[in-house]
């Protein structure tokens, strides 16, 4: 390997793990930012190495313009997409839920609140609120002027914050809403997990149309308690459910006879379950067999 590229592999896999959660956190897809790094790496190869400064702003710069070309297709394939689109979720490390910015920032909640976004906002929303840069370096990312830059991240920021959670929630109150659901699996006493239950609870379930699920969103806690009256106890037949740690957040894998068939994440605004999210899309649970990194 000559200098060149071996100057060029040491700064990419120095900042890949910044990289794939910049573009996670874009298209709200691992196997999608897991390509966005792939095309990232061959336009990099193809760098001058000594025209750049500072290799890191230079290569988020690349990954955000091929997350937002990607997003805008991402955003036909989502148009014809059979029933609720729910991001691909992450096995993560224990110590991801210590940061609480980038907890946040992964959650399954968050990245719903992103896809109201438009493509633009959601880059410029990501590189200014999570990852901190500065005008200039989002201006040369987007194809913006730093004035623009400035407006649309206030836009976004104002929009977000309409519709983020309305706490910092801690894994203790995900974990404990988690706990009420593995015990009624395991005890088939659904009172626990009820009680949890916000009035407004909304239950999104994806199947991609590969697997069975609800088409459309379950809103309310009467509508959300009837299809758990009937789902979590068949699942006590023939299922299991397993904590882990995904997005940054405590969350169950769901296993039928030893087969991972889902992951189930909450969001909670002030003690109770406001959403329940669970994705059964056998193309989206390929992360969670092993830890994911992310980074800011």
């Amino acid at each position: 390997m000559d200098q060149s590229a071996d100057r060029a592999t040491t700064a990419f896999v120095a900042h890949r793990n910044l990289l794939f959660t910049v573009a996670y956190e874009m298209l709200g897809s691992a196997a999608d930012a897991e390509d966005v790094l792939q095309e990232t790496w061959l336009k990099w190869t193809g760098v001058d190495l000594d025209e750049v400064r500072e290799p890191r702003a230079y290569l988020v710069r690349i990954t955000t313009r091929q997350a937002l070309m990607r997003l805008r297709s991402l955003k036909r394939r989502k148009e014809e997409y059979v029933g609720p689109w729910l991001p691909e979720p992450l096995l993560t490390a224990p110590d991801v839920a210590e940061n609480v910015e980038l907890a946040e920032s992964v959650s399954t909640a968050m990245l719903l609140v992103l896809e109201t976004l438009g493509p633009t906002e959601r880059a410029v929303f990501v590189l200014r609120e999570v990852f901190a840069l500065g005008y200039d370096e989002i201006a040369a990312a987007v194809d913006k002027s730093p004035a623009a830059v400035r407006q649309i991240a206030h836009r976004a920021r104002s929009h977000v914050a309409a519709r983020r959670p309305r706490e910092k929630v801690t894994s203790d109150a995900a974990q404990d809403a988690l706990d009420a659901f593995r015990r009624a699996v395991e005890t088939g006493d659904l009172q626990g997990l009820f009680d949890k239950l916000a009035p407004d609870v909304v239950m999104l379930t994806d199947g991609g149309g590969l697997k069975q699920a609800q088409l459309n969103p379950l809103v309310g806690v009467e509508e959300v308690g009837r299809f758990l009256e009937f789902a979590v106890p068949n699942l006590a037949g023939v299922g299991s459910v397993e904590p882990v740690q995904a997005n940054g957040s405590p969350a169950l894998i769901v296993r039928i006879g030893g087969e991972i068939d889902g992951v189930l994440t909450v969001r909670i605004d002030d003690g109770l379950i406001t959403g329940l999210y669970h994705v059964r899309n056998p193309e989206k649970l390929s992360h969670i067999g092993r830890e994911t990194p992310v980074s800011r």
